[in-house]
């Protein structure tokens, strides 16, 4: 065998560093029990050959990958960019490796990624969002994967979240909206179907309107997927109204920048004419002009939380589900509404 093509083994450096091989590994594994000679020694052996250790042979004696998989709905914006940021740097700190994947909010291409994950040995999982067959969660507890759902929290079921109350965080927001006197309200939400989020967030929404002796079911309430272009399409046909609303709400902040841009496409002004919100306060809401009212979502403590909630489960240590605060950004897309006038 030439000498570009040789893997140097446990073995190979224990030769060179003239020590035992259980040395060598308790050198790589526990190092605190041996003396700095003998560390120095087998340390220098392992960078000489350029000794790298086996992860899978280290994975099948203890079970273990120390790897975990996070499936998202999406990676086409900055949804989830920040949690999904500060989640990989904790699982770093922990020694673990994440996997991610993306369903597209499809619910057969989620079960595809949690099959394939599982059968590739993650030790758990970080999923978003409540919405899907109890089976997966089934079939994730009878191969012992424990499993952490995030960016949602609800009281009324058995999985452990890490998270917040979509209905109540949207809460301050349209009771703000209702306050300054608007009264003809539009919602620009993602799909509402196998998405409790957005689900929740338009309930809140409802729910706050019936609260203050307004209609519910006036809620001018428009659904497509996140994105700019659909954040634009959608305010097009709510300004296209016989009455268009005066204020136009937005599911999260993509959506809500696609809004304000197709206003100042329209030579309409935010928010003289339409008030326009959002949600997440993901790092689009300040660089919007005007910068964006919104909900700031805390993105990356939700994502260091969900590493050390995770880890521990992976450890078999009981946790119990965490409720994060979200608050309220005004800022100068949110103001008095206009009178409507008729076409």
């Amino acid at each position: 065998m030439s000498q570009s093509n040789f893997i140097p083994t446990l073995a190979d450096v224990a030769k060179k560093a003239g020590v035992s091989t259980a040395t060598v590994s308790r050198c790589l594994n526990s190092p605190d029990q041996l003396s700095q000679a003998t560390r120095k020694k087998v340390m220098s052996a392992v960078a000489e050959l350029g000794y790298a250790p086996n992860f899978n042979a280290q994975s099948l004696a203890a079970r273990r990958t120390n790897t975990v998989g996070a499936i998202i709905p999406t990676m086409d914006n900055a949804i989830f960019a920040r949690g999904l940021q500060a989640f990989q740097e904790e699982l770093g700190n922990l020694g673990k490796t994440l996997i991610v994947a993306s369903s597209s909010y499809r619910p057969d291409l989620e079960l595809e990624h949690i099959k394939t994950l599982t059968a590739r040995g993650a030790d758990g999982l970080l999923l978003i969002g409540y919405d899907r067959n109890p089976e997966i969660y089934n079939f994730l507890k009878q191969r012992d994967v424990p499993s952490l759902v995030a960016w949602a929290y609800q009281t009324d079921t058995d999985q452990t979240s890490v998270g917040f109350n979509n209905e109540k965080a949207i809460r301050p927001l349209i009771e703000e909206v209702i306050a300054l006197g608007h009264r003809n309200i539009a919602f620009i939400s993602a799909p509402k179907k196998n998405n409790d989020r957005a689900r929740d967030r338009v309930t809140g929404v409802r729910m706050a309107m019936q609260r203050a002796g307004l209609d519910p079911r006036s809620l001018k309430l428009i659904e497509t997927p996140y994105s700019i272009e659909n954040g634009q399409a959608a305010f097009q046909k709510l300004v296209a109204l016989d009455c268009p609303p005066t204020v136009a709400m937005c599911g999260n902040d993509v959506l809500a920048a696609g809004a304000i841009k197709q206003a100042k496409e329209m030579a309409l002004s935010v928010p003289d004419y339409i008030s326009i919100t959002g949600f997440d306060d993901i790092e689009l809401a300040s660089l919007a002009e005007p910068q964006l009212t919104t909900v700031h979502v805390p993105h990356k403590a939700m994502g260091k939380i969900a590493a050390q909630m995770l880890g521990k489960m992976i450890d078999q240590q009981i946790v119990e589900s965490q409720e994060l605060s979200t608050e309220l950004r005004l800022r100068g897309t949110l103001t008095t509404p206009r009178a409507c006038k008729l076409k």
